[in-house]
């Protein structure tokens, strides 16, 4: 369907992403919230704050409980969900990256892994974000 020179159909794949993104952010933040000592110890964390642990899982909560409700929302409204999904992933990174270089916690391979993944998920989200920019703009 078209108005105005754009297309304002959201592409399949980006809707299952957003599906794909709530089912992975709620099976890590399940265990964060409920045995935040455990989920550490076991991906080989020094020490453990529950308070601070469960701050990402309400995070990872609210951002993949986001993309389920959302992700049927017109084309227009997936480049602000597109943003806040950047601007995590890519602080995220930041956090991630930082810890490693003070060698946080030894800089256990876990942490490794979750650099692995959010770089992974900021280079899909920002593919997107740019993807949905074209697909907004009028038609020349």
């Amino acid at each position: 369907m078209a108005v105005s020179g754009t297309s304002s159909e959201v592409p399949a794949a980006l809707r299952r992403w957003f599906i794909v993104h709530f089912v992975l952010d709620v099976m890590f933040a399940l265990p964060l919230m409920i045995a935040p000592h455990w989920s550490l110890t076991t991906l080989a964390w020094e020490r453990v704050d529950p308070v601070a642990t469960r701050l990402v899982a309400a995070a990872l909560f609210g951002i993949g409980i986001e993309s389920l409700l959302s992700q049927r929302a017109p084309l227009d409204a997936f480049g602000s969900l597109l943003n806040l999904k950047i601007i995590w992933s890519s602080a995220a990174l930041l956090g991630l990256a930082w810890s490693i270089g003070e060698r946080a916690h030894g800089a256990p391979w876990s942490l490794w892994g979750f650099l692995a993944i959010f770089a992974g998920f900021n280079v899909l989200w920002i593919w997107w974000r740019v993807r949905i920019k074209r697909l907004l703009q009028p038609a020349a």
